[in-house]
């Protein structure tokens, strides 16, 4: 299944549903009158929509995941890298880490990253 596209905008409504839900609409209306300045029917809209495209679900009054902040992340990464970098990870990483220093604690998380994908024991 492809991931759903998930908008800016909507990202920023998904970081609010990923970190609460199990959660009422009308507690997320309230949650993004407060963090977005979202109006109710902004909530609404944007909460219908997501359910359309699968990203969520709105059953008896409570709201749900169907995508993982994990999936959605991923998708837009690999969305980013086939676009913009011919779908080259490396190139990507060259052009991330010119733009960027990087500490010494980035940088041995990432080696942790690499030796654990090497041994087989996964990301």
């Amino acid at each position: 299944m492809d991931m759903p596209k998930i908008h800016e905008s909507e990202y920023r409504f998904c970081l609010i549903m990923w970190e609460t839900e199990p959660v009422s609409p009308a507690e997320l209306v309230k949650l993004c009158q407060e963090r977005l300045g979202w109006k109710r029917t902004t909530t609404y809209t944007v909460i219908k929509r997501l359910g359309e495209r699968g990203v969520l679900k709105n059953e008896e009054g409570v709201i749900t995941s169907l995508v993982s902040k994990d999936a959605a992340q991923a998708g837009e990464i690999d969305d980013l890298v086939e676009k913009k970098f011919e779908g080259s990870l490396p190139a990507f990483i060259a052009a991330f880490t010119r733009r960027r220093d990087m500490t010494e604690e980035e940088l041995n998380e990432i080696q942790r990253m690499i030796d654990r994908i090497r041994s087989g024991d996964g990301q």
